[in-house]
């Protein structure tokens, strides 16, 4: 459904997207074991181009590659965003060496991203990271160290937990956040590109509702250097939020998707099946209803392009935008593929049915990313900020 300002040449690119989810990705997606990485949908991303577009690409097309595939395979749709997502702060914040040696890789499917950022006690509120780096003196341990900051040390060693992981344990390196400066908030925490060999760190992965790879990671004195580091010391929270400023959006496209799909689904459901006499799209109730999820579904995409739009203008007003895109679209997703399942009845709660699969996989977005409840607090904050600049 054509809608925002969408030119012809983007129209067809969904269009595209969306047959290849069906036919290239969708059996792979089929072969694939629920709660791991699935590498071969993996790979055949990176053939396709579709993973090199994450670094070349602005926050639109992000939104609509993540809309296209998630209404064909919220799978491909799914292993795409968490390369993005975990290799992200590498294209922006990495160093020569960090991109030259990751990001080919990335973009070819050959390795795994993954971004680390909750913490058993530390979700919702990510300022309060406890996972420690503690810093060592230039020339400790074994080996040749890095040149030593004039003001701080070139050598850490990460202890503590991350949780809720996307692709852990099975990433091959992760965009990890520590705490460097305790009781710093939000200006101590450092972000590090790890590998996953590192000595002393470990997963275990977790049997969730959604079926997409997510687990804990376990630090135990990692080894870091100056060399490991994306951006600045004790900056790293700048990375975290400006990663999430770019996905938020995107996450709104994803849900739009998923209603979009289950919307599809139920207007064919309701065309054709038999009731009272008539069709069920002849009752006023069920005709009514499919209103209500189409408008929502609208809106709810026209917020998410126009969230992308700002990004990539630059307009200052972008994390309360995203902040907004990310929360309409995952709750209205929420109540649409809900009114799809209602309208389908038993049918819609079989194992392998489209909207059984939707039901599970879109209750996390309202989780992820920052909760619903986290994107009102960002949207009030930036309503404040700006009354009061205006003062």
């Amino acid at each position: 459904m054509p809608a925002f300002s969408l030119d012809p040449s983007q129209t067809a690119w969904c269009a595209e997207l969306r047959d290849l989810a069906a036919e290239r990705l969708r059996p792979l997606a089929d072969k694939g074991e629920p709660g791991h990485v699935n590498r071969p949908l993996v790979a055949e991303l990176g053939r396709l181009g579709l993973l090199e577009r994450l670094f070349t690409s602005g926050a639109l097309d992000l939104c609509l590659m993540r809309e296209s595939l998630a209404h064909s395979c919220t799978e491909a749709e799914t292993a795409l965003a968490l390369q993005g997502l975990g290799a992200h702060p590498v294209h922006a914040h990495g160093t020569r060496a960090q991109r030259e040696r990751w990001l080919p890789r990335v973009a070819e499917g050959s390795a795994v991203a993954a971004f680390a950022l909750s913490e058993p006690g530390a979700g919702s509120d990510a300022a309060a990271l406890e996972l420690r780096a503690e810093g060592e003196a230039a020339g400790d341990g074994e080996g040749e160290s890095p040149a030593a900051e004039p003001d701080g040390p070139a050598r850490w060693r990460l202890t503590g937990e991350k949780c809720w992981i996307s692709n852990a344990p099975e990433a091959d390196f992760y965009t990890v956040f520590a705490r460097t400066t305790p009781g710093a908030g939000a200006r101590g925490v450092t972000a590090f590109l790890v590998p996953a060999d590192r000595p002393g760190l470990t997963g275990t992965g977790l049997d969730m509702l959604s079926p997409h790879p997510i687990g804990s990671l376990t630090f135990d004195a990692v080894p870091v250097t100056a060399d490991d580091v994306l951006g600045e010391p004790d900056r790293g929270f700048r990375v975290a939020m400006g990663t999430l400023n770019l996905f938020r959006p995107s996450v709104g496209a994803f849900a739009v998707g998923m209603a979009q799909a289950a919307l599809d689904a139920t207007l064919a459901h309701t065309a054709e099946r038999d009731a009272f006499g008539g069709k069920l799209r002849d009752l006023q109730a069920v005709a009514h209803q499919v209103a209500e999820m189409a408008l929502r579904t609208e809106a709810a995409r026209l917020m998410v392009y126009a969230a992308a739009t700002a990004y990539d203008e630059k307009a200052p007003d972008v994390p309360g935008r995203a902040a907004m895109a990310k929360l309409l679209a995952t709750e209205t997703a929420q109540y649409v593929v809900d009114s799809a399942v209602q309208l389908h009845g038993a049918r819609a709660l079989r194992h392998g049915h489209l909207l059984e699969h939707l039901y599970r996989e879109v209750r996390a977005p309202r989780i992820y990313e920052g909760a619903s409840e986290v994107q009102r607090g960002i949207i009030a904050k930036e309503l404040y900020a700006t009354m009061e600049a205006g003062q």
